[in-house]
């Protein structure tokens, strides 16, 4: 699929737009800092990738690394 879609944030981002944004584009997921503007780096990420990152999340895998 190599449908590009608009930049999305996650609806608990802060107010001040300290946030990611993600999108889908040319069969990857896109991923940048939303305080950029669209002038900072995209990190991209095979679906493959970007499922295996969001596993980790769902499952508490990194919670350490925002704790204290």
């Amino acid at each position: 699929m190599s449908t590009t879609t608009s930049w999305i944030k996650a609806a608990k981002s802060t107010a001040n737009g300290s946030c990611l944004e993600v999108r889908r584009h040319a069969g990857m997921i896109e991923v940048r800092d939303s305080k950029e503007h669209g002038k900072g780096p995209i990190l991209r990420f095979t679906a493959a990738e970007f499922d295996a990152f969001l596993d980790g999340a769902r499952n508490a895998e990194f919670d350490h690394l925002i704790a204290g």
